[in-house]
């Protein structure tokens, strides 16, 4: 029998140069089991992925800070706000989120704010220490967050909504902000493109990049 999924998207179910990788569709859809999209990305992102692919709508978004299973939302941060208070600190100091006026990374952001990787980085921690918040880089933004929210606390609370033991889960990732859920599954894959701290917490790390190693893992686990 499958095991339950908990599967980063960002440099996990994504080609090399960018974009969801059309193998991931089929992938995803096929699999006899749960599948939970644990991301950084602002909510709807995830849901939007999930209604395409056309799985059961399970989501971590904002690095834990919003979690869906089962028709039930939680918000697991308390102060929401302080992350996009400190946000403006930082562009009044002279930083830039760096998304553009329409900024669509952090439209629906509800927990946090992401800014690009090119941004005063020691401007930004500066001001993260002055609001009591941290900085994490998955490697596709800096997300400004409040300390103690994590995506393995999220898969704790989907696995308690979907009647299942977090230790029944695979996951795939590749970044720091992957740690948390390697650490809360129970097996755990980095992908060959994955950071330092991902691999070192990892069981297993891929031979293949991106796509090929999620699929890679995937067969292991099957």
């Amino acid at each position: 029998m499958a095991p339950p999924l908990v599967l980063d998207i960002d440099g996990t179910l994504t080609r090399p140069e960018g974009g969801i990788d059309p193998r991931a569709f089929e992938a995803l859809r096929g699999w006899d089991a749960p599948v939970v999209l644990a991301t950084g990305k602002a909510f709807p992102y995830p849901v939007a992925l999930c209604h395409f692919v056309d799985i059961p709508e399970r989501v971590i978004a904002e690095n834990g800070g919003v979690v869906y299973a089962d028709d039930e939302v939680t918000v697991t941060v308390d102060e929401a706000d302080r992350p996009r208070t400190a946000a403006r600190a930082f562009v009044d100091r002279g930083g830039d989120l760096g998304w553009g006026a329409a900024d669509t990374v952090n439209r629906w952001r509800e927990t946090e704010v992401a800014i690009r990787l090119d941004a005063d980085e020691a401007l930004l921690r500066a001001v993260a220490e002055e609001f009591g918040l941290e900085v994490v880089d998955t490697g596709y933004a800096y997300h400004l967050k409040a300390p103690g929210v994590e995506k393995g606390d999220g898969l704790r609370s989907v696995a308690e909504t979907l009647g299942r033991d977090p230790a029944e889960f695979v996951a795939v990732g590749d970044s720091e902000n992957d740690v948390s859920t390697f650490e809360v599954a129970g097996r755990s894959f980095a992908v060959a493109n994955a950071d330092d701290r991902a691999r070192a917490a990892a069981d297993s790390v891929t031979e293949g990049t991106h796509m090929d190693g999620t699929l890679e893992a995937l067969a292991a686990c099957s």
